[in-house]
């Protein structure tokens, strides 16, 4: 079982207080489902995705794109640097580099692995742990 969760989870941004707090009650549910279902066999983990190249995002950034002639990359880069600027990556992840994550964590390489909470969010969560 994987919960898409967000480093917001982590990093509780004060304009969307009520997004980091569902964001941080999954965490929670997630470790507790693990502990439940110790022993059987099942993984329950969350994937903790940070600033994301989605469809969300660029209907976002649409009107910008179109303003601004930028290619969406670009106004995402700027979004990060501005918004996210502790990110280590400096851009936004693509879709795809946070589904690796959750096609590993779903895999058999993944079995000792339950109960995690599992960061692609380019090093925006300024700890280490």
């Amino acid at each position: 079982m994987v919960f898409i969760s967000s480093e917001s989870a982590r990093n509780i941004p004060a304009d969307m207080i009520h997004y980091g707090v569902t964001k941080t009650a999954q965490l929670s549910l997630a470790r507790g489902l693990a502990k439940y279902v110790a022993g059987s066999g099942v993984t329950v983990n969350s994937v903790l995705p940070g600033p994301t190249i989605s469809d969300g995002f660029a209907e976002m950034l649409k009107d910008d794109v179109a303003k601004t002639g930028k290619s969406l990359e670009e106004l995402a880069k700027a979004f990060v640097m501005t918004h996210r600027p502790s990110s280590v990556i400096q851009r936004a992840a693509s879709v795809e580099e946070v589904a690796n994550m959750v096609v590993y964590v779903c895999s058999p390489q993944a079995s000792a692995t339950s109960g995690a909470a599992l960061r692609v969010d380019g090093g925006v969560v300024d700890d280490i742990l």
